[in-house]
């Protein structure tokens, strides 16, 4: 959040497992525009089943998936309670038209959790894409296509989803399980 205006999106809440011998899996609730966002995703490693997710959730809101031009990941201290920081640099959907094909995006966050980190820095970036006058209202827009909201400001206890389904709150752990 900058300069008081209201975030684009926000990660509402995530979940990823991954292991040695297996695809890594994703899922993802963005909040955006009073509708919820939401997709699951293999990857090759957390952070890629994770970015892919949140691909998946915002392709109605982006018109695809933005480009990963940067991804950095720098110990910010020794020991296992070290920060990393985690820096993202995105541009956008390579089917982007117009002034919303140019600009180049950066996020950055730090945290002792690293995957954490980095799709939070991934929506940070898309933060800054979306704060771009040329991308005003693409959030708004497509939940406006969708027809559906959460019945309440977004992370508000009174939030309720109405019959659309992709607004439901996701079971991440069936999801995983199937």
């Amino acid at each position: 959040m900058t300069d008081g205006a209201p975030t684009a999106l926000r990660l509402a809440r995530w979940t990823v497992t991954s292991g040695s011998s297996v695809n890594s899996r994703a899922a993802v609730v963005l909040r955006a525009a009073h509708h919820d966002w939401q997709a699951a995703a293999e990857g090759n490693g957390a952070v890629d089943a994770l970015l892919r997710a949140v691909n998946l959730a915002l392709a109605d809101v982006l018109g695809g998936a933005p480009l990963l031009l940067a991804y950095d990941v720098h110990a910010l201290a020794e020991g296992p309670d070290a920060e990393g920081h985690v820096t993202v640099r995105i541009a956008p959907p390579p089917n982007a038209a117009g002034p919303r094909a140019d600009g180049r995006y950066t996020g950055e966050v730090a945290s002792t959790n690293t995957v954490a980190a980095s799709v939070e820095a991934y929506v940070v970036a898309l933060n800054a894409m979306l704060a771009d006058g040329a991308w005003a209202g693409a959030a708004a827009d497509a939940g406006a296509r969708r027809g559906k909201t959460t019945g309440g400001e977004p992370g508000t206890a009174a939030a309720e989803y109405d019959d659309d389904e992709a607004a439901r709150p996701i079971d991440t752990t069936a999801w995983f399980n199937r």
